[in-house]
């Protein structure tokens, strides 16, 4: 049978989940995740505001990110995943739970050491249209973080490192003359990496850095993060709808449900072999580009609507519309096991060697 066949992706799925566990039992994680938890407020009152309850937005997360490697993190809206990026990024607090970074507990870390890790963790945001100051040139803009953090005192020093950020985005060093409204959203989007490269960052936090764009101009942009990473040694945590960017860009990928990572394994093999029926839904309400084979699928769509993350329900959060969920699931939250190397699920009904 030829290698790209269905036994040829299995076999390279398993040989990553394989090189993934021997990875991480030898080198420690860039970036480490516990029992992240963000829980926002809901008050009630005109003069005296009490508290009425809590958005459970992120609900006990655990990853861990090796150094170099993209982890995809996928979801319905408002399943907490933007929330998890922003808590990463300290643009959030977190309600409870621990974030590392090389080796450092964020939580710990004064003002100055905060600000000095901001300068090794940057953003793509989603919207190139309102993340770039109308009120800015593109050099101003691209310049603005290096002014900020003292990386570079002297004016022309910082316009160079302007133009060969540009040069190295794509875009042409006359560029740099431009305001953001005379650009493309794909140059916009190219000018908000130049951004977040500025400051020779270790980890990138892509927030649906490509769902604005048109289809044609994403995939210019997925290459060029792939290539960015490959020659700068960068990290991503890439956040999107899109399951068929996230597999091709993505080393690993984690799937969230309200506010909770559900299951988390090598991108062919939670492509290939989805373990929890949450993955499988996802994947089975991708369209298959051959109609023929389109026609004879069988669908199988998600009875019911997401739970309010203000009231999740008891137990699996999923089980109110899972298909195969048992007396147990509406009792205790299951937690994330591995049942497979490098591949961990959250299910009752799936049998694993231990908690994450």
């Amino acid at each position: 049978m030829s290698p790209d066949g269905p036994s040829g992706a299995l076999l390279r799925a398993e040989r990553a989940a394989v090189e993934i566990k021997q990875r991480s039992e030898y080198e420690a994680p860039l970036l480490r995740v516990r029992n992240l938890k963000m829980h926002f407020p809901v008050t009630d009152g005109t003069f005296i505001r009490r508290t009425v309850g809590h958005v459970k937005a992120v609900d006990g997360v655990s990853f861990d990110i090796m150094r170099g490697e993209t982890l995809g993190l996928v979801g319905e809206s408002g399943c907490g995943k933007t929330t998890l990026g922003r808590c990463i990024l300290q643009l959030e607090k977190a309600s409870s739970g621990e974030i590392v970074f090389d080796g450092k507990v964020i939580r710990d870390l004064g003002r100055s050491e905060l600000n000095k890790l901001r300068q090794r963790i940057q953003v793509v945001f989603q919207d190139p249209y309102s993340s770039l100051n109308p009120r800015m040139k593109i050099a101003e803009i691209i310049a603005e973080p290096m002014y900020v953090h003292g990386i570079e005192s002297d004016a022309r020093k910082r316009g160079a490192r302007v133009r060969e950020l540009l040069m190295l985005v794509g875009l042409n060093p006359r560029f740099a003359d431009r305001f953001p409204h005379e650009m493309s959203g794909g140059q916009r989007q190219r000018v908000g990496i130049a951004r977040a490269l500025s400051l020779n960052p270790d980890f990138i936090v892509c927030d649906e850095a490509i769902s604005a764009l048109d289809v044609s101009i994403q995939a210019q942009v997925i290459n060029l993060l792939e290539d960015l990473r490959e020659k700068l040694g960068l990290t991503y945590l890439f956040i999107a709808h899109d399951l068929s960017v996230v597999r091709h860009i993505s080393h690993r990928v984690a799937v969230m449900y309200l506010g909770r990572v559900v299951e988390i394994a090598p991108s062919d093999e939670i492509f290939g072999r989805p373990q929890h029926p949450y993955t499988r839904a996802l994947i089975n309400a991708v369209p298959t580009p051959d109609p023929d084979i389109e026609n004879t699928r069988a669908h199988a769509p998600l009875q019911g609507e997401v739970p309010s993350p203000m009231k999740p329900p008891p137990g699996c959060v999923f089980h109110p519309r899972c298909p195969i969920a048992v007396d147990s699931c509406r009792q205790s939250s299951p937690a994330l096991r591995e049942i497979a190397p490098g591949h961990h699920a959250a299910c009752t009904e799936i049998r694993g060697s231990g908690p994450f």
